[in-house]
C-alpha cells in the first residue's frame, strides 16, 4: 500500500503564496495514511528533508514538519511562529471539516502576547492544584465500575466500553460537570471530531459549557471550573466556555488514544505483554514507548508564520498552517533510539510554552487505567479479526476499535 501525494482537482489553495513549494501534496486525511503512516513518513523523507507539502483536508494546504531539530526550532520561536489562526481562517470555507478543530479560540495554544500569558497562567495554576490522591481514587472507582460491566461477558471493545467512558468520566469529575451537561458535551464533541454537522456540534458544545460556567459562578465547588473562575486572570463567560472546550479537547481524544495505543502495545507485542504483567517493565515504560511510536495526536502543535520565512531551503508562506508531525519527529533517524525506557525526549507533550500543562495528571490517569484493567483481567488477549484499523484524520492516531477476549470473571468489589 502506498499513499500518493496529490493536488485535489479544482481545489482552491487557501492563502496560496508565490513561496508555496511547488509540486504535489501528501493528503493526511485519507485512510491509506492512517493505515501505515511510517511508510508515508519514509517516503516524505526521501522526497523532502525536513518539511513536506501536505493537505489537511481537500483544498487546505499546510506544511508538515518531520525533522526533530526543525520542529524544536519552530516551537521555540514564538515571534515568527504564533499559534493564532485568525488570518488563516478568513480564507477557509465555513464547512471545512478541519475548521472546528483548528479555528481560533481564546485559549493558550491559539493566542499570543498578554492573552496567552493570562490563559496559560490560569491553566497552569488550576491544573497544578488537582489533588492527585483524589484523582487516582476517581480513576480506580470508575475503572472498577466499567470493568464490572463487561468482565462476565468474556469479550469487550475497550475503546467503546472502557477508555472513552473512563476518560470522559474523569474529565467530568475534574471539571465538576453534571451528567446531563456532560452528555451534551459528548454529543457536541463527537459531531466536531467526526466532521459530521461539525458546526452544530460546536454550538452544542459551547452552549453546554456556558451553562456549566454559569452554574459554577452561582455555586462554586472544589473543581477545575470553579478554580478557573476564581483565578486572578478574571476570565469572562465567553473565555471560560472556550477554556473548558480546550480542556475537554486536550483530555478526551489524546488520553483515550494514549491508553488504547499503550494497551495495543502491551497486549500485542511480546516484548511488553509478559514483561509488564511480570513486573520487569512498568506500565510507564509502555506509555513512553507508545508516546514515541504511536503518539495519540500524531500531527498537531500548529503555528502560522507571521510573514513568509525561509527555514533551511524551504520558504514557508505567511499564515499557512505549519503542523508538527509528532509521530515523524519522534522517529526521526537523527534522534531515534531502540530503547525508550526512561527517555521522555519525545514531542508528544509539546515543548516549552506549547507543552501540555497536565502531564503529571495525564500519566497518572493512563497508568492507573491500564493497571486496573490488567490486574482485573490478566489473561486478556487482543481479538482483532483482521488486525487493527485506524481512524482516518490528519491529527489523531486512533483505533476504530480495540476488541479483546478473556476468561469471564465476576465483577470486582470496590
Amino acid at each position: 500500500m502506498t499513499t500518493t501525494p496529490h493536488t485535489t482537482p479544482g481545489a482552491r489553495l487557501v492563502n496560496s503564496s508565490p513561496f508555496t513549494e511547488a509540486g504535489p501534496r501528501f493528503p493526511l486525511y485519507e485512510p491509506e495514511f492512517a493505515a501505515d503512516p511510517q511508510s508515508v513518513f519514509a517516503r516524505m523523507r526521501r522526497e523532502h528533508r525536513a518539511m513536506v507539502p501536505v493537505e489537511l483536508a481537500p483544498g487546505v494546504p499546510a506544511t508538515l514538519v518531520i525533522e526533530h531539530s526543525t520542529a524544536v526550532r519552530i516551537l521555540n520561536d514564538h515571534e515568527h511562529f504564533p499559534g493564532d489562526p485568525r488570518t488563516w481562517q478568513q480564507g477557509v470555507a465555513a464547512d471545512c471539516p478541519v475548521l472546528p478543530v483548528m479555528e481560533w479560540r481564546p485559549i493558550p495554544g491559539r493566542s499570543t502576547g498578554t492573552d496567552f500569558q493570562r490563559y496559560r497562567a490560569a491553566q497552569l495554576t488550576t491544573l497544578a492544584d488537582v489533588d492527585l490522591h483524589w484523582l487516582r481514587a476517581t480513576v480506580e472507582k470508575l475503572s472498577v465500575q466499567l470493568i464490572g460491566s463487561f468482565c462476565e461477558a468474556g469479550t469487550a471493545d475497550l475503546l467503546l466500553q472502557y477508555t472513552f467512558p473512563l476518560i470522559f468520566g474523569v474529565c467530568n469529575a475534574l471539571l465538576g460537570c453534571p451528567p446531563e451537561i456532560g452528555q451534551r458535551v459528548a454529543d457536541g464533541m463527537a459531531a466536531m471530531l467526526e466532521g459530521v454537522d461539525a458546526d452544530t456540534g460546536n454550538q452544542m458544545l459551547h452552549s453546554a459549557l456556558a451553562e456549566l460556567t454559569a452554574s459554577k459562578r452561582a455555586d462554586p465547588a472544589d473543581d477545575v471550573t470553579s478554580r478557573l473562575l476564581q483565578h486572578p486572570a478574571q476570565l469572562d463567560d465567553y473565555e471560560m466556555a472556550h477554556q473548558l472546550t480546550g480542556i475537554y479537547g486536550a483530555t478526551i481524544e489524546p488520553q483515550q488514544n494514549l491508553i488504547a495505543n499503550a494497551l495495543l502495545l502491551i497486549l500485542g507485542d511480546g516484548r511488553f505483554g509478559g514483561s509488564v504483567l511480570g513486573g520487569s517493565l512498568s506500565t510507564r515504560d509502555a506509555l513512553d514507548e507508545a508516546l514515541f511510536d504511536n503518539p495519540p495526536m500524531a500531527n498537531l502543535l500548529i503555528t502560522y508564520p507571521r510573514q513568509p520565512i525561509l527555514i533551511g531551503d524551504v520558504w514557508l508562506p505567511a499564515h499557512q498552517p505549519v503542523v508538527i508531525s509528532i509521530a515523524a519527529c519522534n522517529n526521526d533517524p537523527a534522534i531515534r533510539s531502540d530503547d525508550h525506557r526512561g527517555n521522555r525526549s519525545h514531542l508528544s507533550w509539546g515543548l516549552g510554552q506549547r507543552s501540555c500543562p497536565a502531564q503529571t495528571p495525564a500519566y497518572l490517569v493512563a497508568q492507573e487505567a491500564i493497571d486496573q484493567l490488567l490486574d482485573a483481567l490478566p489473561e486478556m488477549e487482543l481479538d482483532f479479526p483482521d488486525g487493527p484499523v485506524w481512524r482516518p484524520g490528519p491529527f489523531h492516531r486512533s483505533l476504530t476499535a480495540l476488541p479483546v477476549k478473556f476468561p469471564p470473571s465476576p465483577p470486582l468489589v470496590s
